[in-house]
């Protein structure tokens, strides 16, 4: 039988847009000035810039889902936490630091989404249900077409026009499921850990759960006390290493952060340190060497010191730390005491009614199997129809590249006035995405801000300026971990059969930061707005060095 719980998010069909049918709707389309795509940290972080730069609230959000929250609405599985300090892991413009733990839990950060997002008016400005399936730019009007369904309402269709239009849809969004054979056989539950059943009583039962990473390393430590036995098949191994100790933060330090003049600032400032530290280890360079030679040894140590024997060899990796996503898995390393637990590096080659047959003929009997093989890569807009100014698609557009990417991770030629969250090369594996989704953000606004007030108005990055990026990007890339040869989410097979790199950024979050302060105006076209220059002001720039001075060493790439 069929499986509801592991089906990802339905994407609707495209086969009824009709762009001649769009030329004569002109009358029955709604208008914002802006319009973004998904309503989780970067969509939130969008509306409430806009409000507190410019005081502008003429946007429309459209969310797929009937809540805003992106990821931490999705994913609700026992165990789910961030990975980063929440110190980071809050807005710049709206800092959070009464976490009630180190690393806060997902219902916590849902919670602080949700006020953040009343707090600007986004929510009020939401249209939720809402499935963008097409956006495509229309020269006459120099505004954007979306065409929106909403499936619960009988398939209803709505046009929206837009000057700006920003892609917030997030990098993790459709799951991963394996091409098992005979899943469909299978009586009992079986589904994604983004799907996680409310109703769902592990007492009792024989689970497997299939996956090595992230997610597997904080749900197996929260269900692994309830099941009568639980068995995981991996894939790859993992570098495992120590998690920040599970502590109820007292209130007395709430207090004092709240309190205690720029106490919140010099926390952030030095958990940002700390955290940047860890990119060296992405070079390959013999600083970047070393580095990584520590965290293999602590990982190894790690293991030793808390997972029976037999574990060991399963605990340590033939690539290098950083090849992958960093896990903090001391917990995960930690319930492999259990007596009811077995891992195995066998693959599953077939499902049965009643459990699983491996590749050694082995048969592992199941009452419920959990897929935590995570998510869909490199895909950005994904299942959306997006067509820019020289009627090219998003994929058109990137197969002469090798795969995705965007001008400094957010903008592609031929498609003006869009700007893609956490686009291609956005994520760092060392630091918060919040930090990302900001710089990308308060970049892409200070690009607009000569045309915000000329309504006929558009900007585009130039092609060539595009393509010089690209190059720069993946040739930083080949220098780096990421692409040393393990099997990572990170590196996809592009058009063309070559590996591409369309998730990592090869550098530091200091040097993304200060590439977003200033645009580079002669790489963007600027059409029916007088001529820019980029000129920078002497304070911030003077601010800017004082700070690469003071932590140049903590992010160069180069060995001392």
């Amino acid at each position: 039988m069929a499986q509801p719980g592991f089906q990802p998010v339905a994407r609707p069909e495209l086969h009824d847009y009709d762009d001649e049918e769009d030329d004569d709707d002109d009358g029955k389309a709604t208008y914002s000035q802006f319009a973004c795509i998904g309503v989780g940290f970067s969509g939130i972080a969008l509306g409430a810039t806009l409000k507190r730069w410019h005081g502008i609230q003429d946007v429309r959000f459209f969310e797929r889902r009937p809540d805003i929250g992106g990821t931490w609405s999705v994913n609700r599985y026992p165990g789910c936490a961030v990975d980063v300090p929440g110190v980071l892991y809050s807005f710049s413009f709206a800092p959070k630091f009464d976490w009630t733990g180190i690393l806060p839990a997902a219902e916590e950060i849902l919670g602080y989404l949700r006020r953040v997002a009343d707090q600007y008016g986004v929510t009020a400005r939401t249209s939720f249900n809402a499935h963008v399936i097409a956006c495509h730019w229309r020269s006459r009007s120099r505004r954007w077409r979306l065409v929106v369904r909403y499936p619960d309402e009988g398939g209803r269709i709505v046009r929206h026009d837009c000057r700006f239009l920003f892609g917030a849809t997030g990098v993790l969004v459709d799951p991963q499921v394996p091409g098992l054979v005979g899943l469909d056989s299978f009586r009992g539950r079986c589904f994604h850990t983004s799907s996680w059943p409310a109703d769902l009583v592990l007492s009792d039962k024989r689970v497997i759960v299939v996956g090595n990473g992230c997610t597997a390393a904080q749900v197996i430590p929260a269900i692994v006390g309830q099941c009568r036995h639980l068995s995981q098949f991996i894939r790859s191994r993992q570098w495992f290493f120590q998690s920040p100790p599970k502590l109820t933060i007292p209130r007395s330090v709430h207090w004092l952060l709240a309190y205690v003049p720029g106490l919140q600032s010099l926390l952030r400032l030095f958990v940002f340190i700390v955290l940047e530290q860890s990119s060296r280890g992405y070079a390959m360079t013999v600083a970047g060497q070393r580095r990584r030679s520590y965290e293999a040894s602590a990982a190894v140590s790690l293991a030793r010191a808390t997972a029976p024997t037999r574990f060991h060899a399963l605990l340590k990796p033939d690539y290098a730390p950083g090849c992958k996503r960093r896990i903090l898995g001391s917990d995960y390393v930690r319930s492999l005491n259990a007596p009811n637990i077995t891992v195995t590096e066998e693959p599953i080659v077939e499902v049965l009614p009643d459990g699983v047959r491996s590749r050694d003929g082995a048969f592992t009997p199941a009452d419920v199997i959990i897929l935590a093989n995570g998510f869909l890569t490199g895909r950005f807009l994904n299942g959306i129809d997006v067509k820019g100014s020289d009627g090219r698609t998003l994929d058109q557009h990137w197969k002469q590249f090798g795969g995705p990417e965007a001008y400094n991770c957010c903008a592609l030629s031929h498609f003006p006035n869009m700007f893609m969250l956490l686009g291609p090369n956005t994520i760092t594996g060392h630091t918060s995405a919040v930090m990302s989704i900001e710089n990308s953000i308060n970049y892409a606004l200070r690009v607009i801000r000569p045309i915000l007030d000329r309504p006929d108005a558009f900007v585009e990055v130039k092609p060539e300026a595009e393509a010089r990026y690209s190059r720069e990007m993946q040739r930083a890339l080949g220098k780096t971990v990421f692409t040393s040869g393990c099997i990572t989410w990170y590196n996809q097979e592009g058009p063309d059969g070559r590996m591409w790199n369309s998730m990592s950024y090869p550098r530091s979050q200091a040097d993304f930061w200060y590439r977003c302060l200033f645009p580079v105006r002669r790489d963007w076209t600027y059409v029916g707005a007088p001529h820019t220059t980029s000129r920078s002001k002497p304070v911030l720039l003077a601010v800017v060095v004082a700070v690469f001075g003071a932590l140049g060493l903590l992010w160069t790439n180069r060995s001392p």
